[in-house]
């Protein structure tokens, strides 16, 4: 078993070779090249995964749509990308091309003897969101590992370039998350529940978490630690149900804070605020919601399994602290 206290990720220096892979959803080709020249302007030495822009129409018969069931690749050809990647000593972070759906998939064809051996003494980065909080979970839960929660290199941080010129975009935050520590403050955030917490992050994407809830591969429970909660397309009594199953389940017993970020597309955004805030506050603990990471405009990247400071009063998570 892991250490409970994870090896922290080492950070990158100019001139780092980074693997792009696609654990999960089909690439767009040209948004990849973009994300890739993004990535190559941080000083980033990029190559990517074998099968990184492979398409697989799963086979679910004539009844299901084509274009909704599409993987980069096979199950056993994203996971070797993903093994390949992880376990190549001249590779210093393992970035996700994008999400969509699959990375659950993957969870039981990767050798977890392998990876474990691949991680070094100076543990590498995995980073993606959405789907790939199910690797997060995994790596965190099996290799005792941080990773890193942030924008997409075939997905977000080609979406809204100009956004960064006031470096509070994505590329902004990516390069602050790979090349050093940072705080997330956000001066337009909701207080749901005054106070201060400390204690490692955790979380991602609700509806990724309560898919893995009952499963092997479930996340180790909340209790000492600040939940990260997003989501996006999820209407709002989908949110009020997966937070129930948090609930029920008893895997949010004990948490230290809350910390709630972008809830992009989940019908109206006061409803859905209101929804979640009803169904967290009662939990006695800091929530603050609306920090900038996730799924919209702005996303910043989160150190998972990192220690950490949720200060409502200040309005920020600080994370990557001593």
């Amino acid at each position: 078993m892991p250490d409970s206290r994870p090896r922290r990720h080492v950070k990158l220096r100019p001139g780092d070779r980074v693997a792009v892979v696609a654990p999960s959803g089909p690439v767009d080709r040209d948004r990849l090249e973009a994300g890739c020249a993004v990535l190559r302007g941080l000083g980033l030495d990029v190559v990517l995964g074998k099968h990184v822009l492979d398409r697989v129409n799963l086979d679910h018969g004539p009844a299901v749509r084509e274009d909704r069931h599409r993987l980069a690749g096979t199950d056993a050809d994203r996971a070797a990308d993903l093994t390949d990647a992880w376990c190549d000593p001249s590779v210093r972070a393992v970035l996700c091309a994008r999400g969509g759906y699959g990375a659950t998939r993957l969870l039981d064809h990767l050798d977890w003897a392998a990876l474990a051996a691949g991680s070094g003494p100076e543990p590498k980065i995995l980073h993606g969101s959405s789907d790939i909080t199910a690797l997060h979970v995994a790596f965190g839960a099996r290799l005792g590992v941080t990773t890193s929660f942030g924008p997409m290199a075939a997905a977000q941080i080609v979406a809204a370039p100009a956004a960064d010129e006031d470096g509070e975009g994505a590329v902004a935050g990516l390069r602050a998350a790979l090349f050093g520590s940072g705080t997330i403050e956000a001066p337009g955030t909701t207080v749901v529940r005054d106070g201060r917490a400390e204690g490692p992050l955790t979380g991602g994407t609700l509806s990724l978490l309560t898919a893995l809830l009952g499963t092997p591969h479930a996340p180790p429970p909340a209790a000492g630690r600040i939940v990260f909660l997003e989501d996006v397309a999820e209407e709002p009594y989908r949110l009020d149900r997966m937070l129930t199953q948090l609930l029920q389940s008893g895997w949010l017993d004990g948490a230290a804070g809350i910390a709630l970020g972008s809830f992009h597309d989940c019908g109206d955004p006061a409803e859905a605020g209101a929804v979640v805030a009803a169904r967290l506050a009662p939990m006695g603990v800091p929530v603050l919601a609306g920090l900038p990471a996730g799924h919209g405009p702005r996303q910043l990247t989160l150190e998972l399994g990192a220690p950490a400071v949720l200060d409502t009063g200040a309005r920020h998570l600080l994370g990557g602290i001593g």
